[in-house]
């Protein structure tokens, strides 16, 4: 098996997507890749990613690929939770509060930024709609960022996310007022689970 069968195995595996560094895990050196985009076989859809020419960018693993610490939360978890049926406009990630992440500002991002000790809770891993795996906040964090920065989100959106928790049998109200001591907001978590259960 030669190098790009390799790969293409590798794509195969990965969902038509793949990385410099898995390539370069392989033991392949990755000037390979220039080759197979002149032969039509990847193409590439950022810095460090390539997808092959059959397969469909996933955006989402896309981005998280580009911002490493980028965590999706706020609306963009919601979508993952099911707590709204649309699709995110614009991607929500929070990052620590010291990250970088010049290389991927523009406007279909925003960014919450936390200290280290509150960004690391609640992180859990999700698949996109295309079946890669992705970070995203837990469901009681998200709800959580939501009551946070409730100003800022449209109030049919909030209504709604908030009602379809109330509904969910999965919902965990221990680890949801474990979350709401961290992050100060205890009182308003209580006033809208005594409305909603």
């Amino acid at each position: 098996m030669d190098n790009i069968e390799k790969i293409e195995k590798l794509l195969k595996k990965r969902n038509g997507i793949i990385t410099t560094s898995e390539v370069e895990d392989l033991g392949i050196n990755s000037r390979i890749l220039t080759r197979m985009i002149e032969r039509g076989i990847i193409e590439r859809v950022a810095r460090g990613i390539y997808i092959s020419v059959d397969t469909i960018e996933d955006t989402y693993f896309t981005t998280q690929a580009i911002c490493k610490k980028g965590i999706f939360s706020h609306e963009t978890a919601l979508y993952f939770h099911d707590l709204c049926d649309r699709t995110p406009i614009k991607f929500q990630l929070t990052v620590p509060s010291n990250y970088n992440n010049i290389s991927i500002k523009n406007s279909n991002y925003q960014f919450f930024y936390l200290k280290e000790e509150l960004y690391n809770v609640g992180i859990i891993e999700m698949k996109t709609p295309y079946g890669n795996k992705v970070k995203v906040y837990d469901l009681e964090r998200t709800i959580c960022d939501i009551i946070r920065n409730k100003k800022k989100i449209e109030i049919a959106l909030f209504t709604d996310a908030m009602k379809r928790y109330a509904e969910r049998k999965d919902r965990n109200s221990i680890k949801l007022h474990k979350y709401a001591k961290l992050f100060n907001i205890e009182d308003e978590v209580r006033k809208y689970l005594e409305v909603l259960l």
